[in-house]
């Protein structure tokens, strides 16, 4: 009786914990997205993408430069104001102001802009496959918790049942009713359950720990659940997978990533090709100088010299690229290749996407069979065990058949709760692939 109060007590340790937290379903996915190591690189990624946006907007921008320098001539060297050669030490100061801006470069400037707004949405679409997956996962392991603790609560009642049986038995034994070998069996079976509830008391544990791993938990505390009550509505998905995968192309971040992958290496391509492109530079600036020797003879006001030595100019610069040793031929053919491959990998990623809708609505249909499937089966096992009771009770029977029907009775009970929790978790993903959100931002 001792091993059974412990028992109790420590499953009651496991799901009664007052005064602490119990986490949601949406909780703990949220935890898990927000504690996740790949989705805070993937965050982080983020806003190298952002500077590689504003970098390529700043290369369509004039380039504007401003120079100061200052000269100590000694000995023979120019004069700035005559520009001939002296024999006197001198002081010069120069200032400068140049403006230079690109009028064509074959696009590749704004092709360049093109992709870095591709790469930053990309960026974004990979961290919210990668929260998804995360999210999915976290589903799973608390959807098997709680199917733990379903079967943990059967292994209670299993085990107080076969207590009142065992006890009844013993008590007919001493009436004459029972023999020596019926209370044998029914202590088998009274060992059995607790044997059972010990074993599901530790699956349980296990299940606590995955959910903690997917989670990114800390191991050392408790976390404690809210026994969600899943819909009992087991209904059939009415759409075809293809109708469903068609419309989750348009917003899935797995088909958007791959799309934007695929046109990141399309405006790769035509960068590369742009290099072939002959460039028109328009440069222009203004410049001014100061000077004075350095033997005490008289010179020019600072300001009369910045004024009276201004000089303007305005130029345009015509490049055309004729061989580089096949460095712009090689970033082309090596672009088009990578151009190739995303296509390729673009057309695979779409047909695996239409797989898993696919499997993902048969598994759904094939739940909401084996669910009532396994209920009929969990009656007719209620049904069957019942009256071996009642047979047992009058003695018609014999304790092994009794301990038969009621094996079968629970694994009736344990399939249609694995039956129920199975078609929820794939429901939710034909809900996502549909549009439903595993998380709102």
């Amino acid at each position: 009786m001792k091993k059974i109060l412990t028992l109790l007590i420590l499953s009651l340790s496991l799901s009664l914990c007052f005064g602490q937290k119990k986490w949601s379903l949406y909780e703990c996915m949220k935890f898990a997205v927000k504690h996740n190591a790949k989705t805070n690189t993937r965050q982080l990624e983020q806003s190298i993408y952002h500077q590689e946006y504003m970098e390529a907007i700043g290369g369509l921008l004039p380039w504007i430069n401003a120079n100061i320098g200052t000269n100590f001539n000694f000995g023979r060297g120019v004069d700035a104001k005559t520009n001939t050669y002296v024999n006197v030490n001198s002081f010069t100061n120069n200032y400068n102001l140049s403006l230079s801006l690109m009028l064509f470069d074959g696009l590749s400037g704004y092709r360049k802009l093109q992709l870095a707004k591709v790469n930053q949405m990309l960026g974004k679409q990979t961290y919210e496959e990668e929260r998804d997956r995360i999210a999915y996962d976290t589903m799973e392991a608390f959807f098997n918790l709680l199917y733990q603790y379903d079967l943990l609560d059967i292994a209670k009642e299993e085990l107080q049942q076969n207590e009142e049986e065992l006890k009844k038995t013993k008590r007919m034994e001493e009436l004459g009713m029972k023999g020596a070998p019926d209370v044998a069996e029914i202590k088998a079976k009274y060992e059995e359950s607790v044997f059972n509830l010990t074993q599901q008391e530790n699956l349980l544990l296990a299940a606590i720990l995955f959910l903690k791993d997917k989670m990114n938990y800390p191991i050392e505390e408790d976390l404690l659940i809210v026994r969600e009550q899943v819909s009992n509505v087991i209904l059939k998905i009415e759409e075809s997978p293809y109708s469903i995968y068609d419309f989750s192309k348009s917003f899935l971040p797995k088909a958007q990533s791959v799309q934007s992958a695929y046109d990141a290496q399309r405006l790769n391509y035509r960068v590369a090709k742009g290099e072939f492109a002959p460039t028109i530079r328009l440069d222009a600036g203004i410049g001014t100088n100061f000077s004075r020797f350095m033997d005490g003879t008289e010179y020019e006001p600072f300001q009369d010299q910045l004024k009276n030595r201004r000089g303007e100019y305005v130029g345009l610069t015509l490049s055309i690229p004729l061989f580089n040793g096949f460095s712009r031929t090689s970033s082309v053919r090596k672009a088009k290749v990578r151009y190739k491959i995303a296509q390729v990998e673009k057309e695979r990623m779409f047909r695996e996407l239409y797989g898993e809708v696919e499997k993902a609505v048969t598994d759904v249909n094939g739940q909401v069979d084996e669910y009532f499937q396994a209920v009929k089966q969990r009656e007719a096992a209620e049904i069957a065990h019942q009256a071996n009771r009642r047979k047992y009770d009058e003695g018609m029977i014999d304790p092994i058949l009794l301990h038969t029907s009621a094996n079968r009775l629970l694994k009736a009970k344990a399939q249609e709760l694995n039956a129920k929790y199975k078609y929820h978790l794939k429901y939710n993903l034909v809900s996502y692939y549909k549009g439903m959100p595993f998380l709102k931002d």
